[in-house]
């Protein structure tokens, strides 16, 4: 009987890989390395006031958000809440997918020993803890649970010309949709209405099937763990019914515009836009590179019939072309997929085409298969120095893209023909987020030769070591099936890819070093290809990273620029606040800022949102501050270039939409998409703001944004600090000191209700010089306490400011001190400050000091409350103390901050602001044309091609 090569693949391996340790410490297990606090998580639907999740009592390290908890314990946590079997922990979370794993990989031969399966664990334990990476939803929703073992987000199905299978189509993606994922498929095999039928009536054309398709979608569209059903449909340029496919939806936003204003409810899950069609898939134009030189050139290009192959039309190539850019413009749909150039870039062309994409446009492989993602969190690998840890990136890369191949040997799938496929060519996508931050960090405009050198030299680096593993475990566990085949094909892109590598030009010693990395590995898994084939068809491409990108805390997705300079961060116990990105001050001291001035800057972005004019700013900076959205947003073609610059590095594609202003022109679109194709990429997608009328509004929407005229003139509001002044009776202190033989008296009174609000110092006899200055900074500072500012702010500033009289003192708190302004603030915030705050300054009473020395901690041991196990409650702490100074926030997912960092001027938020977006709406008061979250009511933000809620996580994509 002759073997399968998936017998053969469960075989013990005669020798396996060595897993080296990059992370973790022999000995200790990664879960011992950290602080588990208890939270409880609660989330509630902001318009009703309804509870839509409630879990108490989780367990997360201290150091992950709030948001990242919440988002984890709502959509990946398994078990009926309330139940015995419900998780409560990351611990379990983390367990159930890397024990799963890990034995799969050691069932199938993929470890050298069991100490070398022991590190593997180890090592992916540690990564995932510590947000260095994640892999994709269905992963955490499927994997070590009795559901089906389903591992991919990304799917792309087959339709051809006959009935039961367009039925069957509509089944597939069914199936997709209720397990949460999304799907896409090419429909350009089903006759057009302009062909005949056998029994020579006139076919329907894929147009009239896609109505059925669009209707399932929309009714199954709640069933899915996480998400709305994604789905792409992609059509050929050459199909007779193209120019009625790319007119679709613009056609669809008339109708939804005229009955806006006939009074029907046109909003996005409005009860009237379900007799609108269409809304539920993008539409994407395969074009070629014949009709693309026949746009250039002005000449005809001919449609053919599916049947035959033959020209039953020619129409003028500019005038479609003109038509495609006009849809796009006015309702984003369709975007482009430059056919000739997905497939040079295909490694399997043997056994078919590339004929369509996932939803979101990243994963473009054959039809009927999946792919799995899984992506890192570049931020990590960035050091206190400035530079990027290549080689421990390229380590960490082989460790994940070694566990997205295991997942395939025990992986399900929705239909046996996505199964076999998948199994045979083994498709991987691992990828990146937080390369805006990144970039941001590194003092790198996005739009910049900088920038880009390094983003390609990042991806090159990972495609390659990528690849390298997959040729080292092809040795091992042997190739993909379809390997043999297309071995000369697959071999002639590997060349590709490292050609691209060495046409880098590099420009600063930061990716000089990711390059020659990335130049080594290349070299040497093409070399280990050549002798071992590789065991995957593909590795990797550039996902929206939505949810996953909450679970890492990182700041910007996938490939993406940073949203906005200004952050909507929650809080530990509930509420909210304003932060600025904790890498504006980062990049600000790799460019030599004055902490004086970074603070300055900082305070300035808080109140505008952005960095014009910012004091101290110089203006050749502006550009690395550059943002997706409001003042000094990057200009669509930064956006292509960006993906130019990376796309030769990516075995798959990039999920991206180009964002362009309201005023940009048809021409503008048709532009975009041209020099796309000039540049090389395997897709693109617009969004001109505001072009789509379906889309719910926020309450500050502008009356053009509504379609109403403005009845009275705007009312600008301008909010300025309000002095509150201190009662006529007031309780007070007065302290005498003595700092260095200088003796004086200061005398603080506070508001009834507590607070400091007023400061008064006698130094010397009244009349003198000393005298005269004191009394002016004690009213400077007492207005300043009326209006508002924090005394934590004036403690931060004066404390350790050195001058003379300095020494001894007479107060046995503080003994020695620098001068007599450190000597009256320490006094101050140790009389005014709660412990938590004045305790992250380093200021404690000679008691608390001794009970360090004693205990080990300077915190009374019996001002709060313990919990059952003898650990106190991190959300009660929390709780009881007021916000603390910005530099307390965490900074989610950079490295360690330097000593004394700037405050991210944190500040509490209007009740009606639950996002990021809504956040930048509130500052530069402009609507931002984001749908809302269907579940909890917050307005959502763009994430590659689609939307992700900070909310509750959600997501309109795939992936």
């Amino acid at each position: 009987m002759t073997e399968t090569a998936s017998q053969r693949q469960k075989k013990p391996a005669a020798r396996g890989i060595t897993v080296e340790r990059v992370w973790t410490t022999p000995g200790v297990h990664p879960y011992d390395e950290v602080t588990w606090e208890s939270r409880d998580v609660v989330q509630t639907n902001w318009k009703t006031g309804e509870t839509i999740f409630e879990q108490r009592g989780v367990e997360f390290p201290d150091f992950w958000s709030v948001n990242a908890s919440s988002i984890v314990t709502t959509k990946y946590f398994r078990g009926a809440v309330g139940s015995e079997s419900r998780e409560r922990s990351l611990r379990q979370l983390i367990d159930r997918v890397v024990l799963t794993y890990t034995k799969a990989g050691k069932d199938h031969g993929y470890f050298a020993t069991d100490d070398d399966a022991e590190v593997f664990e180890h090592e992916l334990t540690w990564m995932l803890l510590h947000q260095v990476f994640s892999f994709n939803s269905p992963v955490w929703f499927n994997v070590g649970t009795p559901a089906p073992q389903q591992v991919s987000a990304c799917f792309i199905l087959a339709v051809d010309d006959t009935m039961d299978s367009i039925l069957n189509w509509y089944r597939e993606e069914g199936r997709i949709f209720k397990g949460g994922s999304g799907a896409g498929l090419n429909l350009s095999r089903i006759r057009s209405s302009k062909e005949l039928l056998s029994s020579g009536g006139t076919a329907s054309g894929p147009v009239s099937f896609m109505r059925g398709a669009d209707a399932s979608a929309g009714t199954i569209k709640s069933g899915g763990a996480t998400r709305r059903a994604a789905k792409m449909v992609v059509l050929d340029v050459d199909h007779p019914d193209i120019e009625e496919f790319v007119e679709t939806k613009a056609r669809e936003e008339d109708k939804i515009r005229a009955l806006r204003d006939a009074g029907f409810d046109m909003d996005l899950g409005g009860r009237d836009i379900t007799s609108v069609q269409y809304q539920n898939a993008n539409n994407s134009v395969r074009v070629s590179d014949e009709f693309m030189r026949a746009v250039e050139n002005g000449t005809d290009f001919g449609l053919r019939a599916r049947g035959t192959g033959e020209v039953i039309e020619s129409v003028d190539a500019r005038s479609l072309w003109q038509k495609i850019a006009q849809a796009a413009w006015e309702c984003a749909d369709p975007g482009i997929q430059y056919d000739d150039t997905i497939n040079d870039w295909h490694t399997t062309p043997e056994s078919g085409r590339i004929n369509a994409s996932n939803p979101c446009s990243e994963y473009m492989h054959l039809d009927n298969s999946s792919c799995n993602l899984a992506s890192l969190n570049l931020l990590k690998f960035l050091t206190s120095e400035g530079t990027f840890d290549a080689e421990q990136f390229a380590k960490s890369v082989e460790l994940v893209i070694t566990a997205m191949d295991i997942s395939i040997c025990f992986a399900d799938f929705p239909t046996d023909p996505i199964g076999e496929t998948t199994r045979a060519f083994r498709q991987l996508g691992i990828g990146y987020a937080n390369l805006g931050a990144l970039l941001m960090a590194s003092g790198l405009a996005y739009d910049s030769d900088g920038g880009r050198a390094l983003a390609a030299s990042i991806t090159s680096l990972m495609t390659g070591v990528s690849y390298k593993r997959s040729a080292e475990l092809a040795g091992v566990v042997g190739p993909y099936d379809g390997y043999a085949r297309n071995a000369e094909a697959h071999k002639r892109v590997m060349r590709k890819h490292q050609a691209a590598n060495d046409a880098i030009r590099t420009l600063h010693p930061m990716d000089k070093a990711v390059h020659a990395v990335a130049t080594t590995a290349w070299a040497e898994g093409n070399r280990t290809g050549e002798e071992n084939g590789w065991r995957n068809s593909q590795a990797s491409v550039l996902a929206p990273t939505g949810t996953i990108g909450f679970m890492m805390d990182c700041d910007t997705t996938g490939i993406e620029p940073d949203f906005s300079l200004v952050k909507f961060k929650k809080l530990v116990g509930g509420g909210s606040m304003q932060i600025v990105n904790q890498t504006i001050p980062r990049a600000l001291r790799k460019f030599g800022y004055t902490e004086e001035t970074v603070e300055a800057i900082v305070a300035y972005i808080a109140e505008h949102g952005h960095v014009v004019d910012a004091p101290g700013l110089r203006p050749e900076h502006y550009e690395v501050f550059d943002c997706a959205i409001g003042t000094r947003s990057i200009k669509p073609m930064g956006h292509v270039r960006m993906m130019a610059a990376v796309q030769p590095f990516l075995s798959g594609a990039i999920s991206k939409t180009v964002n362009m202003p309201e005023e940009a022109t048809v021409e503008e679109v048709a532009e975009v998409y041209y020099e796309g194709w000039k540049a090389g990429l395997k897709a693109l997608a617009i969004y001109r703001d505001n072009c789509k009328v379906g889309q719910p509004l926020s309450s500050g929407s502008s009356a053009k944004e509504s379609g109403t005229p403005a009845a009275t003139e705007e009312v600008k509001v301008e909010y300025r600090p309000v002095r509150r002044r201190l009662p006529k009776k007031r309780p007070a202190n007065t302290t005498s000191f003595t700092v260095g033989g200088a003796q004086g008296y200061m005398i603080s009174s506070s508001y009834p209700d507590d607070g400091l609000g007023e400061l008064f110092l006698k130094m010397s006899k009244q009349g003198s010089t000393l005298a005269g200055m004191m009394d002016a900074f004690s009213i400077a500072v007492s207005i300043g306490l009326q209006y508002g500012v924090p005394l934590e702010t004036y403690v931060e500033k004066f404390t350790n400011m050195r001058f003379e009289p300095a020494g001894l003192t007479d107060d046995p708190d503080v003994r020695m001190s620098a001068s007599i302004m450190d000597y009256v603030f320490r006094r101050l915030a140790l009389d005014y400050l709660p412990f938590e705050t004045r305790s992250a300054l380093g200021i404690h009473t000679a008691e608390e000091r001794q009970r360090q020395l004693e205990t080990g901690s300077y915190e009374p041991v019996d001002e709060y409350d313990a919990d059952d196990d003898g650990e106190y409650d991190a959300d009660v702490l929390a709780q009881s103390a007021p916000v603390e100074p910005a530099r307390k926030v965490e900074a989610a997912t950079a490295s360690p901050a330097p000593a004394h960092a700037a405050p991210a001027a944190a500040t509490p938020l209007p009740a009606q602001v639950h996002s990021s977006a809504e956040l930048m709406e509130a500052i530069q008061g402009r609507t931002q044309d984001s749908p809302m979250c269907l579940t909890c009511g917050v307005k959502m933000r763009p994430a590659g091609s689609c939307y992700v809620c900070e909310g509750c996580g959600s997501t309109s994509g795939c992936s």
